[in-house]
């Protein structure tokens, strides 16, 4: 078998990345846009010592559980990679990952622990979820300004004229960008050369006030003249009534880095607020809800029906009593932070993006809630550095880091302290496997501290995956860990 030759394929298992997985001769292939159960003609693009890369050329039978994307888009946007999957069978592929990647990774004995099925939609076609999207600007054929999205795994530009999984109201406002930029001549960012003005835009929505943040990142200072700026609200505001914010952000650095560190507000305020549900954390308990100012830096998660879920599942892990005292680390805006607050003597929480603080700190404010105290900075630093006082006190550590995970120095002065409890939510159960072997003191050759002997380890007592980006690869996982 070489490169070019055509195989045929029975795909009896998916990847981390949503690849088809199939074998034939000895040899296991990976391809893309392939769901378990299809038969599929394919082309190899590559070789290795016992595995390859194919490329599929057509469905000879297809699966029971294929289903028709959404999108046009779907086999070519890297941001939907198994909308060709039937939902029922993606929460199945999901779980299948926690499962695999907390067994195999991290070592955990899930007969020893509660694993409980995951959490989906409340929907067989879950489409219009996403209250955050990013759009890199660029240029199409005829010249023409076009939003959309890169390729997977590359810089090529997809122009779609909308998107099945984001809010509607964003691609009326994504239109109005680009028909303002080819009004005005504005230039469009090359990140080959780091010239041209126009880079991405940002849209957020809130999920219970409907308002919409509309920003837009620029390689300068400004779009030209407070001439040009004033008619770029002006088309903003035709193009949807529940337009709150209009903000630039500045990056001029080359990187591939969104979202630069100057924002300028050109209508309204730099921030957007909306409103999240969560149950009190106790069988039976009346909701809760609180209001929340929502920057463009600061994190938010992307799909609020599913983060109320999460958050009330974090809340259940959690169990406070009213007496303890909570750090928060990776805290964001304060979302998981304030919810907790109202059940416990004291929350901490700690991030390491200022505007996100600032909002924390506000948020606090804008729902009367006095026990909560938010500081800015890395949480492997802020955290130990704490534990040196004579009252320091954490009864419960809530990690909610991005998806690398915990540094490992963070997760040993855990150790060091020893909480009662641990809820940890992950959006990345690979480096989860590998912090929880960590913790529960599965690593301890690799240990940072000085004897390399910790005090305290952990006990994983239950997991709950939750799906809160339907079509993708990424699942959410809550668990919670009891000190031994």
């Amino acid at each position: 078998m070489k490169k070019n030759d055509r195989i045929q394929l029975k795909i009896t298992d998916m990847g981390v990345n949503g690849e088809g997985i199939g074998k034939t001769e000895g040899c296991t292939f990976f391809v893309k846009n392939a769901v378990i159960g299809d038969t599929v003609s394919a082309v190899v693009t590559k070789l290795k010592k016992g595995y390859g890369y194919a490329k599929m050329q057509e469905v000879l039978e297809p699966s029971p559980d294929r289903v028709k994307p959404a999108c046009p888009a779907a086999e070519s946007c890297g941001g939907c990679q198994i909308m060709q999957l039937s939902y029922p069978a993606q929460l199945q592929y999901k779980e299948k990952k926690v499962r695999e990647n907390l067994t195999r990774i991290g070592g955990i004995d899930l007969t020893s622990c509660q694993f409980d099925p995951i959490i989906g939609m409340d929907t067989d076609v879950p489409l219009c979820y996403r209250n955050k999207m990013q759009y890199p600007l660029g240029r199409n054929a005829d010249g023409k300004t076009i939003s959309g999205f890169y390729a997977g795994r590359t810089h090529y530009l997809i122009g779609t004229e909308n998107c099945p999984v984001a809010l509607p109201e964003g691609d009326r406002i994504r239109r109005a960008v680009c028909e303002f930029a080819d009004a005005q001549e504005i230039s469009i960012y090359d990140e080959e050369i780091g010239e041209g003005l126009l880079r991405h835009l940002l849209i957020r929505q809130g999920y219970a006030t409907g308002e919409i943040m509309i920003c837009l990142v620029i390689n300068g200072k400004s779009l030209g003249s407070e001439k040009k700026e004033q008619a770029f609200v002006e088309a903003l505001l035709a193009a949807d009534s529940n337009v709150r914010s209009i903000c630039l952000n500045i990056n001029k650095e080359k990187t591939n880095v969104i979202l630069g560190r100057e924002i300028r507000c050109l209508y309204g305020e730099p921030y957007i607020t909306d409103a999240l549900s969560c149950g009190t954390g106790g069988e039976g308990a009346a909701e809760k809800s609180l209001q929340f100012r929502i920057s463009p830096q600061s994190f938010y998660q992307v799909n609020s029906a599913q983060t109320e879920k999460l958050y009330q599942k974090a809340l259940e892990f959690a169990d406070l009593k009213g007496n303890e005292t909570v750090w928060d680390l990776y805290c964001g805006i304060g979302t998981i932070s304030l919810f907790l607050a109202e059940h416990a003597a004291k929350v901490v929480g700690v991030e390491i993006v200022p505007p996100a603080i600032e909002n924390a700190k506000e948020n606090a404010r804008l729902n009367g809630i006095a026990n909560a105290e938010f500081f800015c900075g890395l949480a492997e630093e802020i955290f130990p550095r704490a534990a040196e006082d004579n009252d320091f006190r954490a009864d419960v550590v809530i990690l909610d880091p991005p998806r690398k995970g915990c540094d490992r120095s963070l997760l040993d002065a855990i150790r060091k302290v020893g909480p009662e409890k641990i809820v940890y939510v992950s959006c990345d159960s690979a480096t989860l496997a590998r912090d929880l072997k960590i913790l529960t003191g599965g690593a301890e050759e690799e240990a940072t501290s000085g004897n390399n002997v910790l005090p305290h380890s952990y006990k994983v007592e239950k997991i709950q995956p939750v799906d809160m980006f339907p079509n993708t690869v990424h699942v959410e996982t809550v668990v919670l860990m009891t000190r031994q």
